[in-house]
């Protein structure tokens, strides 16, 4: 496969815009709407969030966000890898990529939020293969029922 070009995304290209949207309408398919907490471009481009997108020969293939929860705690945001380019490595790349980010920033731990239903378990196991167990809520999140919280410390 060609090498991906993972880069820091300001989120303004009109490819970007149109992944974000397929991600969040899947999502409030699959999930019910008071429990999608994927974020529209407006809410990614806030200061304690960085984002970064993949591509291959040109073509946007996946992205991920990097939210700073402070007190050395991140958490993964919009992890999203396009599906017909699903099985190829770009979710590894991506996270491997954004672990890295996350220890040369000094933080210590990684959470994340991702579903409790079958559509995600690929995600889930993804996570799982880079250290990630279940746990809690944490941040703003609270109990609920359609979500499933992951977290690992970083060396």
């Amino acid at each position: 496969m060609t090498a991906i070009d993972i880069r820091t995304d300001d989120l303004r290209g009109p490819e970007i815009a149109a992944l974000l949207t397929r991600h969040l309408d899947h999502m409030f398919a699959v999930t019910p709407a008071g429990s999608v907490y994927a974020l529209d471009l407006d809410a990614l481009r806030v200061p304690a969030i960085t984002f970064w997108s993949a591509w291959i020969d040109g073509g946007l293939v996946g992205c991920i966000a990097l939210k700073d929860l402070g007190g050395g705690h991140g958490e993964i945001k919009s992890a999203h890898t396009v599906e017909q380019m699903r099985g190829r490595g770009i979710g590894r790349a991506l996270v491997a990529h954004l672990i890295d980010q996350a220890r040369a920033r000094g933080m210590t731990r990684l959470s994340l939020e991702t579903g409790q239903t079958d559509h995600f378990r690929p995600a889930q196991e993804l996570y799982r293969r880079f250290g990630f167990v279940e746990c809690g809520p944490f941040g703003d999140y609270g109990p609920d029922p359609h979500s499933y919280f992951m977290t690992r410390t970083l060396d």
